[in-house]
């Protein structure tokens, strides 16, 4: 694989550069926002469980069904095992799947009264949450401005240069330290969309980008 030179022309320091980034994509993706259906935290927790490794539509689908069945934690937790993974078996990795949200669910009842805990500290300790997964929920759930680092948000945050990690820990830490805190869960969003829409993995449609000029790397093709 080939790597795009970066521009040789100076671009704004990384914290002017987001704002004008944030300015250009919220013109381009008015629209952006958290692809998963939910109307609770609890819902967003199992949503996110799920959606590992597999398309957001897809989950969407099956939580239509699951949230109509199992309104609480306590419903995930006691119902037998076999019953949630015939509820989730078109989503891979379903049986896995399956035991983290029961473990995970078994949790939130015996530790903290049935509801999904607000505090990151407390949310890294449930079976299945990851510091990707307790800030999504965090950001969406709670109103909390926090960096969920996915696969999207990932490869634009390398490909703008604002990271040069890959540690999505070390990514999340980077970001927050740039990106205005009343705008970071929306930065997230407008990543996500930018690279759904624009910014392919494989083929980037670099002369279709809006942040083409705040790019190092304007016409990479396969970067």
């Amino acid at each position: 694989m080939v790597r795009a030179k970066p521009k040789k022309n100076k671009l704004p320091a990384d914290k002017a550069r987001v704002g004008k980034i944030i300015d250009k994509l919220n013109r381009a993706h008015p629209d952006a926002k958290l692809d998963l259906d939910f109307s609770s935290p609890l819902e967003l927790l199992i949503a996110l469980i799920l959606a590992a490794q597999a398309r957001d539509d897809l989950v969407n689908q099956v939580t239509a069904k699951l949230f109509e069945k199992y309104r609480s934690a306590e419903d995930y937790a006691r119902a037998p095992a076999g019953t949630v993974e015939e509820d989730t078996r078109r989503i891979n990795f379903y049986r896995n799947k399956t035991r983290l949200i029961q473990n995970c669910c078994r949790e939130v009842v015996e530790r903290f009264d049935g509801r999904v805990p607000e505090r990151l500290d407390d949310l890294l300790t449930l079976p299945g949450v990851g510091r990707k997964t307790a800030n999504i929920l965090l950001g969406n759930a709670f109103g909390r401005q926090a960096i969920g680092v996915d696969t999207h948000v990932m490869r634009q945050a390398q490909r703008l240069g604002l990271t040069q990690n890959t540690n999505p820990d070390k990514i999340e830490f980077d970001l927050t330290a740039i990106v205005p805190e009343k705008q970071r869960v929306r930065f997230c969003h407008l990543l996500q969309y930018h690279g759904r829409r624009v910014c392919f993995a494989k083929k980037p449609r670099c002369p279709e980008c809006v942040v083409r000029s705040l790019c190092p790397y304007p016409d990479k093709t396969r970067v």
